[in-house]
């Protein structure tokens, strides 16, 4: 009589359990952040009192690491910037994963979270250069500081390559922007992210010449612009480049900015629909009652 096989031994799938808070201190968040200056510039910004009130930030801590996220609401539109180990971030995603449009922030690690989570367009590899007071080299050139009354001007040119520009007086009046003229016809453009003198850095960025007019250093000139000014307030400034760029990479060096690190960067459109994020809080938050925050288990 031939003989059974034996049934398969059950396979335990082990799990790491992650608990979700809410942050609110500045200082906490502060003391999270500031190891990581340069890369976290930007949400180093989002602690000003304003700013502060219209940003939701998120902390995932378990065995494989903690992370965090911020979701900002500023003046050019919604923003995600997240820090920490990949694991964890896994787990704030598939609670609070943000608007369905944003500009998303990242580290490399964490790209494959970000991609399971998000469409991101496929240049999103950047650098992070960083130039301080002392190494700054400013460039003589005639800029001049943009306002909003200028905005008209501002959305055309940025429109000049064909990409949507939907800026407002306000977004132009509340950051620092400098223009650079041919015959009278705004031509290059550069701005500010965000600014803050509390943590003494600010964000260069928006960076666009008209292609008629490129390779006559007139990016230079509007960022070199730029970064005179946050630099009166502040002891650094950071800005993000495509690595594959070498001529603004070029301009940016002879501007004093060095390569201080990687990021990924870029607009993101949610994958998933707001009911599965919705129903996994409400299941997290039955499961994390006794810890006061929420609680997602995860595959080891």
């Amino acid at each position: 009589m031939a003989e059974r096989p034996l049934p398969r031994a059950a396979v335990t799938q082990a799990y790491v359990d992650y608990i979700v808070r809410p942050l609110r201190d500045p200082g906490e968040l502060r003391a999270l952040l500031a190891p990581h200056r340069a890369y976290a510039a930007y949400a180093l910004g989002q602690l000003q009192p304003d700013l502060f009130a219209r940003s939701e930030w998120w902390s995932a801590r378990g065995a494989q690491g903690q992370a965090l996220l911020l979701h900002s609401q500023g003046g050019l539109g919604s923003a995600l910037f997240a820090l920490g180990a990949p694991e964890a971030l896994e787990a704030l995603l598939r609670l609070h994963p943000g608007p369905r449009h944003t500009f998303l922030t990242g580290q490399p690690a964490q790209l494959d979270v970000m991609l399971r989570h998000y469409h991101l367009p496929p240049d999103n590899a950047m650098v992070r250069l960083q130039v301080d007071r002392n190494s700054f080299r400013p460039v003589v050139g005639q800029a001049r500081r943009l306002r909003g009354s200028d905005v008209r001007d501002v959305n055309r040119l940025y429109r000049a390559d064909g990409t949507p520009a939907f800026y407002t007086s306000e977004n132009i009046e509340d950051a620092v922007y400098y223009g650079g003229y041919q015959d009278g016809r705004l031509v290059a453009v550069a701005g500010t992210h965000v600014v803050t003198q509390a943590e003494g850095i600010g964000v260069v960025g928006n960076v666009f010449t008209h292609p008629a007019y490129r390779g006559r250093g007139l990016g230079t000139l509007v960022t070199s612009a730029v970064t005179r000014d946050v630099l009166a307030s502040c002891r650094e400034a950071v800005l993000s480049v495509d690595p594959g760029n070498e001529y603004a990479l070029r301009a940016y060096r002879r501007l004093g900015f060095r390569e201080v690190g990687s990021l990924i960067e870029g607009p993101a459109v949610r994958r998933d629909m707001v009911l599965g994020a919705f129903l996994r809080r409400r299941v997290a938050a039955l499961r994390g009652r006794r810890y006061g925050a929420e609680l997602v288990s995860l595959p080891a």
